[in-house]
């Protein structure tokens, strides 16, 4: 081989990659494999049984999975042998045992670009003291949870830090469970450095060129980095479904450079989040108070749904944020209940192929409000709206989501307060605790 291909270079570089899938001329690949800059591993880990009593065990090497359940073996007509593959991970294409992963294990590709700090807006004192304890950790490469108010400014107070991280020749991840939070983002942070490569990953995201120093991805993307990056971000750390799924946690870890520290930012932080050095900010940067959740009954709304009603409260609520021209999300249990909500109001979930897009649409006032199930209690940010929650009472709206999905309303100085209604056929413990947290935050 002449030389390194330098776009191979770029794009491996940190990444753990199917070699099937991987954008580059084979010829390319099996070049800079005999070269020694490739290193290849089987998809699939097989450990044989030593004793009768032991059964095969497989372990998938991209996603780390090793739950039995989740490995089929078939007839494979690519080697004409039985192969296992991971189902855990198959939305990412297929690994099984005569697949390869590649990863670059040469000289590792670096930022080219000079970056600058383009933000003119200002921390307020509580801010500003949180924004530097967290530099000083991760400066000192010492795990770090922001534990802040939903509208606190939790993305601002993070520019420092990942600004000092590329100034000092770091490659930096912002990781969150959600992809419109990871969409919500990407705008802001190619704003706030402009002459950064960012580049941002999520299902269907569009190829990007170049080496990125600074990336936005999806919890699920890090299935495909290893030993990548000098500084880790995690927002929202307590979403769905990171917090409950081992992998997940994994693979940030796995994403990390060896010993690197992991920071994480949320407003509802488990207990599994807990870390020496934290930072907590009870105030929204603009002052004002979090709108406290009103409850309001609304017996046999399932009911009503399921026959094509819509419950006579709800139905007025709705109306008058319409006529006031005001933004409005109404979040529902279950998609079933979603598609049973007449008229046509847009709505969106989680597999919807038009979320994105929805979502922009509600923004730019597109349209008056959305129906959406649990998938945007956090990670978006829309001027002045409103905000009903039917079905409060049942079990998908823990006591967290409730107060992520309260989160939404009055981020804006300029609408510090707004509409947040639990419509509910009984009140719920995760409701009471939900509603005494945000009052706790106020009185702090």
């Amino acid at each position: 081989m002449k030389q390194v291909n330098e776009q191979l270079q770029q794009f491996l570089t940190g990444r753990i990659w199917l070699r099937a899938h991987t954008p580059f001329p084979r010829e390319v690949i099996d070049d800079h494999i005999l070269s020694g800059h490739i290193h290849l591993k089987p998809g699939i880990k097989t450990i044989k049984p030593q004793t009768i009593f032991q059964s095969t065990k497989h372990i998938c090497n991209r996603c780390h999975n090793t739950n039995p359940s989740l490995f089929y073996s078939f007839q494979c007509a690519h080697c004409n042998e039985t192969c296992t593959y991971c189902r855990h991970c198959i939305r990412m294409g297929r690994v099984s045992s005569c697949s390869e992963l590649i990863t670059w294990v040469k000289e590792p590709a670096i930022g080219t670009t000079e970056d600058i700090f383009d933000w003119s807006g200002q921390l307020t004192a509580l801010q500003q003291r949180a924004s530097e304890e967290l530099l000083n950790s991760v400066q000192n490469n010492q795990s770090h949870l922001l534990h802040a108010v939903c509208g606190a400014g939790k993305t601002e107070l993070l520019f420092p830090s990942i600004f000092a991280s590329l100034l000092a020749g770091k490659r930096v991840c912002v990781a969150a469970p959600r992809t419109d939070v990871i969409l919500e983002l990407f705008p802001r942070f190619q704003k706030v450095f402009p002459k950064t490569i960012i580049h941002a990953l999520y299902g269907g995201a569009p190829d990007q060129e170049g080496f990125a120093t600074l990336i936005l991805a999806t919890t699920h993307q890090l299935y495909r980095f290893e030993d990548a990056f000098d500084v880790v971000f995690v927002d929202e750390a307590d979403a769905f479904p990171y917090y409950a799924d081992e992998t997940l946690r994994q693979a940030v870890v796995n994403a990390a450079k060896p010993n690197a520290a992991i920071h994480y930012v949320t407003a509802t932080p488990t207990d599994s989040l807990q870390t020496v050095n934290q930072s907590i900010l009870s105030k929204r940067y603009h002052g004002y108070p979090l709108p406290v959740p009103k409850f309001d009954s609304l017996w046999g709304y399932a009911r009503q749904l399921k026959k094509g009603k819509v419950p006579r409260k709800l139905q007025q609520w709705v109306d008058e944020k319409i006529q006031k021209n005001i933004p409005f999300l109404v979040f529902l249990p279950t998609i079933e209940m979603l598609e049973q909500f007449p008229g046509d109001l847009p709505r969106v979930y989680a597999e919807h192929p038009d979320r994105k897009e929805r979502v922009m649409q509600l923004r730019e006032k597109k349209v008056p409000g959305l129906l959406t199930t649990t998938i945007l209690e956090r990670g978006i940010t829309i001027e002045n709206v409103h905000v009903a929650v039917v079905g409060a009472e049942q079990d998908i709206f823990t006591a967290s989501a409730l107060i992520q999905i309260s989160g939404r309303v009055g981020r804006s100085i300029k609408h510090p307060d707004g509409d947040i209604v639990f419509f509910h056929h009984g009140i719920s413990h995760a409701m009471d605790e939900a509603k005494e947290e945000i009052e706790r935050w106020n009185e702090l």
